[in-house]
């Protein structure tokens, strides 16, 4: 169970700090030098850390379950395991949107991987709930994913600062 911990928080923190990365890279593409940095250090945390902490993840969860398996017959696991699944599958797209960023396709913009970057912790704060509780507390669940929808919206909606030299 320690080492399926240790692996959770080892994939979580590629999980929140790959799209802060991700905003460097988005907010900076005219400088060059500082771009592929960010392209050694998105290639680095994706690869070395976050892959495989995902699997080791995924693969203790599932020999926890299996010593265990009264576990599947609670209603809060099958939720669980559900917002696992997608966590595997932002955890994904974070490799494909790498991808296109490292040759120069992506689009999306710095406010976009801000919002972006809010998924892992809805996600988190559910799993955590649920295992905690060992319930599917549906108000909480949905009060805090409706406080979170408002958080990237307004992310989205937020104007950009202006630096001094544009005041002027």
């Amino acid at each position: 169970m320690a080492f399926h911990v240790i692996a959770v928080l080892s994939w979580m923190s590629m999980l929140f700090y790959l799209p802060r990365l991700f905003v460097y890279h988005a907010e900076n593409k005219d400088k060059k030098e500082f771009v592929e940095v960010v392209k050694v250090q998105e290639y680095k945390l994706y690869k070395y850390i976050g892959a495989p902490a995902m699997w080791a993840t995924v693969f203790s969860g599932a020999y926890m379950i299996y010593t265990n398996m009264e576990l599947m017959a609670q209603p809060w696991m099958h939720a669980k395991l559900l917002l696992v699944v997608l966590l595997i599958i932002y955890s994904i797209s974070l490799d494909k949107i790498r991808l296109k960023l490292n040759c120069e396709k992506c689009q999306k913009s710095g406010k976009f991987f801000r919002a972006y970057n809010e998924v892992p912790t809805i996600l988190a704060i559910l799993i955590v709930t649920y295992v905690i509780t060992k319930s599917i507390p549906v108000g909480f669940s949905i009060g805090i994913t409706l406080f979170f929808v408002f958080i990237m919206i307004m992310i989205m909606r937020a104007k950009p600062k202006t630096t001094k030299k544009e005041e002027i």
